[in-house]
């Protein structure tokens, strides 16, 4: 699955408003260095330098266009290319991090189990991971699209699509997971409630940054735009547009921080 850095940057202040909230949360007064993993266009990590501008920064993304999207964005930070799932602390540098974020991108990676106490030995001490996923795969957008790949057009092609975001957990299993490798974890829940102004096509537009790309990637283009215009349909049900003109899409987003 390729990433579209303009696509994902259609509704940025929405996208970017759940990291800030994120940052707010990391109570740290100095931190030396701190990393992006899964940074995207750069919006993320442009936040974490104005939350800590004392700070070292790295930005890490497996999708060149991302990659290169932040570097015209941040032209004075390093962005590297690379995969979170096998991503590790330089071992030049023991200290470790003192943040490793990681904003709207674990949904996408597997194995929580061993990823995160991974990610927390990185840290330095007193360091923390700052988490933010998704928390939506039962909300009617995710929903309608499981009952669009099912059908039999596209079930062929789209049987594994489903499967492409890691498996939903609640707060306590992260809370379980993290709390042996921490001195403290925070976890709390946030449903944002987004005013998208284009009505239902907004909300396509939405996810087709987002959650869309592993059920349209197996088609060919005629089957997107049939794909596509089922889904809509289905949508103006679950999403009434309101009489200006615009549609609320509720959003439910998991938080964490852990210190280690």
């Amino acid at each position: 699955m390729s990433w579209s850095a303009q696509q994902y940057t259609t509704f940025e202040k929405e996208r970017t408003r759940p990291v800030r909230d994120l940052l707010n949360a990391v109570d740290m007064e100095s931190p030396r260095r701190a990393i992006d993993l899964g940074c995207g266009p750069g919006n993320s990590t442009e936040v974490l330098a104005e939350r800590f501008p004392g700070a070292a920064i790295l930005g890490f993304d497996s999708s060149a266009d991302m990659i290169d999207a932040a570097r015209r964005r941040l032209p004075r930070l390093q962005f590297d290319l690379g995969d979170i799932q096998t991503w590790n602390a330089p071992e030049d540098d023991p200290g470790g991090f003192d943040i490793i974020l990681a904003n709207a991108v674990l949904q996408w990676v597997p194995n929580h189990d061993s990823l995160m106490p991974r990610l927390m030995r990185a840290l330095s001490d007193g360091g923390s991971l700052a988490v933010q996923m998704p928390d939506n795969l039962e909300e009617p957008a995710h929903q309608l699209m499981r009952q669009m790949a099912s059908e039999p057009r596209f079930a062929g092609k789209l049987s594994t699509a489903a499967g492409s975001r890691q498996a939903r957990v609640d707060a306590t299993w992260y809370y379980k997971l993290l709390r042996p490798h921490a001195t403290r974890v925070d976890v709390w829940r946030t449903t944002y409630h987004h005013v998208l102004s284009g009505g239902t096509d907004a909300i396509v537009e939405w996810f087709k940054g987002s959650g869309l790309r592993p059920f349209l990637a197996p088609l060919d283009p005629v089957e997107q735009q049939a794909f596509l215009a089922d889904y809509r349909a289905a949508l103006i049900d679950a999403y009434p547009v309101m009489a200006d003109g615009s549609v609320l899409l509720p959003f439910p987003r998991l938080f964490v921080v852990a210190v280690r």
